[in-house]
Formats: C-alpha cells, sequence, structure tokens
C-alpha cells in the first residue's frame, strides 16, 4: 500500500517530523561536534609536542654519550704519501715523519705450464710463515740460508689429490685456505703466483712438500715443483717481503705494514709512498669543532622546543585564544622536568663545572636559552676533557689500572669503593719438563686440543730438529692458531717454555677460558711432555663495588643486580688484591635529558595515558552520534506516527464535515412549503 503523508488532511507532516527531528538533534548534535572539535586539537596539539620532545631528544642523543667527547683531529701536509687517522686515545701534539721503505708482501711464481688444466701433483703442501734468509739468483749466487717461524701466523697444510692436482686446482686450494694464489699468463706459458697475505719481513712464506707422487720432495718435479724451503727452492722469489721503514720525529721505526697502528698511540699511520727526504708534518688536536657543534644543535633544538611548547600552552592577548594545552598539567610537568634537568648541577662529578651557566650557556626571559660563545671556546680550548662529566654518564676510577667500560640506566649518581678480590687469569695448560734439542717425528708429531671449549682439527708439527724450546713453542703456537675450527671462532693461544715445560695459554680471559690436550702421538708425553688432559681453568674478576658483590665476566667487573652500581662496568687489567680506589659515577646533563625524554616518550608514560584518553573521548563522541542517531530515528517514527494518526483523524473528521454539509444543503429551506401552497 502505497501511502503519502497529509494526504488526507494537506498537512505536510514530512516537513513537520524532519523540522521537528532536526530541532531535537541540533543542541545534541552541536555539542558533540564542539567537544570533538576541541578535542582533536588536544590530540594534535599533544602529537606537536610529544614531537618537539623527540626531535629535542635527537640533538641531546650523542652529546650524552662518552665516545662524542674522545674525537680527535689529524692533518698530513701530504695525505696522498701518508693518510692519518686517529681515535679518542692519541693526544694532541705535532710529528714529522719520514717514510723511506713501503713494506712488501712475499711473492712467488712457479714455472711455467702450457694450460691451467695441467696435472701438477699430489700430496700434500704445508705453508708456514716468517723471516727468510734467502738470496735469489740474481744478482746471486743463490742460497737459502734460514727460515725463522713467525708464531703469530698459523701453519696451514693442504691436501692435493686427484680432485685438485690441476693448476687450477692447486690455486683454489691455495685460496680456501687464506694464501693468496693466482694464474698469470707471462708469455711463457701459466704460472702460479702465490703472495702472502700479509706484509712485513715476518711474513715471507716457506713452503715444504710432500710429494706422494714419486715420493721425491725436492726435485722439481709433480707436486715438488711448488716447494720453497731450505732444501729445494724450486720457485722463483719475485717479491722479497719487507718492512715499511720511517722515522717519526727522527726516531727509526719498522713496521710489517704499511698501516701502521702501534707505533704512535691512537694514531694510524698509511704509507703510499716514500718521502725522499721531505718529512711530512703530522698535526693532532682534540676534536673541539664537532663538540661545540653538539652543543650549538643542543641550544637549537631546546629553543625550538620551547617554541613549540610556548604556542601550545601560552595566550595570545590580541585575539583573546589561549592555546589548546593552555594549563595542561601534564604538559607543565613535562616542560618543568625538562627545565630541571637544565638548572641542576651535575652530581657526582668532580669536576671545574657542574653547571649549563659555567660554560657560557645561560637562559634567558623567555625561557629560551642563550650561549656566549667566546667562553664555551676557552672551555673547549683549556679544559676540553672536563666535558665529559658536564653532559655523558661516565665513571672516574682513581686506580690507573681500571677502567670504566659502561654503565645502565639503573645506575646510580655517587663514588663507590672498589676491592679486588681475584684478578682475571686465562685457561693454561703445562707440560712436564723436556730437553732440547729435540727432534720431532712421525712418533711425536700429531696431537689435538680444545681451546675455549672448542676443538681444534688433527694438528701435524713440522717434523726436524728444533734447537730450542722457543722454536718449538713458535710452531706448536703456529699450528693451533692456524687450525680452521679455532680459527672461525677468533680463538688463539700462545706458547712458551717456562723451566723447561711447555706452556700453551689461552687469549682469553676469564672462566670459559681453558686448554685441554685431546689428543697426542705414540712418544709425545716422553719426547714433548704433552700428555691428554685438562689444564687448569681461567678465573673471573672478583670482587665489590660500593661494598656489594659484583660479577665478574672476564676482566670486566659488573655492578650486581637491585644494587646502586647495577649496570656499571669496570675493566680490571691486572693490579694488587684488595681496596683498589674508588669511582666516581655521575650522570650529565646530556644523558639525564636523553633518559629524562625517552621515559617521556614509553608506551606507558604519562603522556601517552594523557593522549590515550583523548583518544577515549573521541571514540565515546562516535558512540554517542550513533546513540543520537537512534533516537532521533525513534523520535521521528513517533513524531511520524503521531502525525499520521492526525492526518488520519483529520481526514475522518473532514469527511464528516463533507458528510454534515451536504445533509445540511438538502434540506428544505425555510419559506419553501408555504411557497409549494
Amino acid at each position: 500500500m502505497i501511502t503519502a503523508a497529509g494526504i488526507g488532511s494537506g498537512l505536510d507532516i514530512e516537513s513537520l517530523v524532519t523540522q521537528l527531528v532536526a530541532a531535537e538533534r541540533s543542541p545534541v548534535a552541536n555539542r558533540l561536534t564542539r567537544q570533538e572539535v576541541q578535542l582533536t586539537q588536544e590530540l594534535s596539539a599533544f602529537g606537536q609536542f610529544k614531537g618537539a620532545l623527540a626531535s629535542f631528544q635527537n640533538t641531546v642523543q650523542d652529546l650524552g654519550e662518552l665516545s662524542s667527547f674522545g674525537g680527535r683531529t689529524v692533518a698530513s701536509s701530504d695525505p696522498d704519501t701518508l693518510a692519518v687517522s686517529a681515535d679518542d686515545s692519541a693526544v694532541a701534539s705535532n710529528y714529522a715523519i719520514e717514510v723511506n721503505q713501503l713494506a712488501r708482501a712475499h711473492s712467488l711464481a712457479s714455472g711455467a705450464y702450457t694450460s691451467p688444466a695441467d696435472t701438477v701433483g699430489t700430496g700434500t703442501l704445508t705453508l708456514r710463515f716468517g723471516s727468510t734468509d734467502y738470496q735469489p739468483p740474481v744478482p746471486g749466487p743463490e742460497s737459502y740460508n734460514s727460515f725463522t717461524l713467525n708464531p703469530e701466523r698459523g701453519a696451514v697444510t693442504i691436501t692435493i689429490d686427484n680432485s685438485n692436482n690441476t693448476l687450477e686446482g692447486v690455486r683454489d686450494a691455495l685460496n680456501d685456505a687464506g694464501v693468496n694464489a693466482s694464474i698469470v699468463n707471462d708469455g711463457s706459458g701459466y704460472r702460479l703466483l702465490l703472495n702472502s697475505a700479509s706484509t712485513g719481513a715476518e711474513n715471507s712464506i716457506e713452503i715444504t712438500v710432500s710429494d706422494s707422487g714419486d715420493g721425491n720432495d725436492t726435485d722439481g718435479l709433480g707436486l715438488s715443483a711448488l716447494a720453497f724451503n731450505a732444501a729445494a727452492t724450486n720457485l722463483e722469489q719475485t717479491v722479497a717481503a719487507q718492512d715499511a721503514l720511517f722515522t717519526v720525529n727522527g726516531l727509526a721505526i719498522s713496521s710489517a705494514s704499511n698501516s701502521a697502528n702501534d707505533v704512535i698511540e691512537g694514531l694510524e699511520l698509511t704509507l703510499n709512498g716514500t718521502t725522499d727526504g721531505a718529512p711530512i708534518e703530522v698535526g693532532v688536536e682534540r676534536d673541539t669543532g664537532s663538540v661545540r657543534e653538539l652543543i650549538s644543535g643542543f641550544i637549537s633544538g631546546y629553543n625550538d622546543f620551547v617554541q613549540t611548547v610556548n604556542n601550545l600552552t601560552g595566550y595570545n592577548a590580541a585575539t583573546g585564544v589561549g592555546g589548546p594545552l593552555q594549563g595542561d598539567f601534564s604538559v607543565r610537568s613535562a616542560v618543568g622536568q625538562v627545565r630541571q634537568v637544565l638548572t641542576n648541577a651535575v652530581a657526582g662529578f668532580d669536576g671545574p663545572f657542574t653547571s649549563l651557566s659555567e660554560i657560557g650557556i645561560t637562559t634567558q626571559a623567555d625561557g629560551t636559552l642563550s650561549l656566549d660563545g667566546a667562553r664555551l671556546d676557552r672551555v673547549l680550548d683549556e679544559n676540553f676533557d672536563d666535558l665529559v662529566g658536564l653532559f655523558a654518564a661516565v665513571g672516574f676510577p682513581s686506580d690507573g689500572s681500571i677502567d670504566y667500560v659502561s654503565s645502565s640506566d639503573a645506575t646510580v649518581v655517587g663514588s663507590y669503593a672498589v676491592d679486588i678480590t681475584r684478578l682475571a687469569s686465562r685457561g693454561q695448560f703445562t707440560g712436564a719438563a723436556v730437553g732440547f734439542p729435540l727432534t720431532i717425528d712421525a712418533d711425536n708429531d700429531n696431537f689435538s686440543v680444545l681451546i675455549d671449549g672448542i676443538n681444534s682439527g688433527d694438528l701435524a708439527l713440522t717434523q726436524g730438529s728444533y734447537a730450542s724450546g722457543e722454536e718449538l713453542a713458535a710452531e706448536i703456537q703456529a699450528r693451533i692458531n692456524g687450525d680452521p675450527a679455532l680459527s672461525a671462532e677468533a680463538l688463539s693461544v700462545n706458547v712458551s717454555v717456562v723451566g723447561g715445560q711447555l706452556q700453551i695459554t689461552s687469549d682469553r680471559y676469564g672462566s670459559g677460558s681453558r686448554v685441554e690436550i685431546t689428543a697426542v702421538d705414540t712418544n709425545s708425553a716422553a719426547d714433548l711432555g704433552l700428555a691428554i688432559g685438562a689444564g687448569v681453568v681461567g678465573a673471573d674478576v672478583a670482587g665489590t663495588i660500593g661494598g656489594v658483590a659484583a660479577i665478574g665476566n672476564g676482566q670486566v667487573l659488573r655492578g650486581g643486580t637491585g644494587s646502586p652500581v647495577e649496570g656499571l662496568q669496570l675493566n680490571v687489567d691486572g693490579g694488587a688484591l684488595g681496596p683498589r680506589g674508588t669511582v666516581d659515577f655521575s650522570q650529565g646533563i646530556g644523558y639525564q635529558m636523553f633518559k629524562l625524554i625517552g621515559d617521556m616518550l614509553d608506551a606507558d608514560s604519562v603522556l601517552d595515558s594523557r593522549t590515550d584518553g583523548l583518544q577515549d573521548r573521541v571514540d565515546d563522541i562516535d558512540d554517542q552520534r550513533v546513540q543520537l542517531d537512534r533516537r532521533m530515528e525513534a523520535l521521528e517514527a513517533r513524531y511520524r506516527s503521531q502525525f499520521t494518526a492526525l492526518d488520519t483523524l483529520l481526514s475522518q473528521l473532514q469527511t464528516t464535515s463533507d458528510f454534515l454539509t451536504q445533509q445540511l444543503a438538502a434540506l428544505p429551506k425555510a419559506g419553501s412549503l408555504n411557497n409549494s401552497n
């Protein structure tokens, strides 16, 4: 059935219902809109406020880190010939450096082959590295006088069999073992070219061959064509190994590498050429420029933050409009905490500066910071090392053998006594006493070890006579340190002879440091004093910090969990047992500010709760709108029902009226009867 409102009465019911519902809706809808606009503005303002906090935090992050104050600038008058870089241990100074000779890597070349696929031979190649006393044929006469093993370089033994016995196969096997090898066609044929991976006179290559083809290890046929040792020089020496030679302020220096980082503390010298008698000037200075830039960035970041805060919380007298966060308690509290960090003196730092004003940073009337550049420059020039305590989290041990490593947010500012009850030690195996000279043969040349929990492969010593314990110790150290399984874990040992006893010592400190002999040859115990067994396990450093038992890990002592020194880490490099002075720990302004803002921006912070509350209220307005729509729908239905009933009633009344009108019209008019008579 099709109906039309007001069709019976002629009333515009549709318009009446719409206007009445709109009149009912309007006050509530307008109120919800006003609330939503206000809440949305506050949400947006909080977003701006948190964004300003995050931007400011970025400007203080580096300023709060210890490493930012250790920078050094270094300049070379001829960087193409001598490049120099510096770390934070470099001392500000000037040097005159002359480079007389560059370091070179030992290079050997085989005879010519017709093809890279030519068969070379089978057997084993053993490569050792050390100092070679060799006179080549030119200028001659040729003589291989001696080879002294470098115990810091691992020895390598490579098996050459039918799977890799071509020139290409040997090249690949050498490269896989960490020896640089290539094939070069010099016009006469294809030659295998070997280069020591390291430069320096102590890194030349000795190659001994066990030729399984013809059984002759020196004749130059088969695999023995690659021999280069005192018994056979079948390879051609194309480049002799040599050290770099240079002088620093007239002091003669030699270096195995052209990158010398252990000559001047904190400096790495990269030698690219010789100076031909003209010294190169090198100047080292503290990197004051980067610190000044960090401080300037910190001031700019804070001033930007203040400007944003003023815009969000201030009152514009001209327009009579306040900022969206005017009077907000959470914002006032956050800003107050930031200002408190800026104005409070730094505790725990016994230095000349404990506040920003002392280095030229002051607060202006509008709340922003201003910088006295001249004063800051004087501080940077005269007290550069003292700035670290003003800005970063840092510890200052009074004992020169104890170094501050790091701290955590849980570390409390203060001065703490340090007491060492045990020094860190390394795992060590000591063999039985033996005499020298000593011969290594097939009955005592093989052994295996376990270093710091990692098993080596089978290790084979070079057979021959060893005149001294030092010579044998160097061979054993080279074999262990050259083992692939140990090298892959960056594990190494030091081998020495003390009182005729071989001592194998792990290079790591701590309770995980240990050395075990896991396998030996038939006569190893009798000849070398090495028998299967475990040595002495290393120990972690032990002691207290601030009177509380600390946790040792190698040489690092860490403050105990739940104590005021939780997270404080100190490196104890030897020294005496017992009281070892104090460590003064402070948290500078940069560190405090970064941590404070980080806490403010955390997911469970007051600011986050505040924005969550505002968002909940916005969401609630949406719910209220849904409820309003439902209420208006019901109201509209009721109005429509009522007006429909009215329309029906009016229609009925109209019908009655029409009927009565008709009936009245049909009645005889007055006087009509008289007329008919």
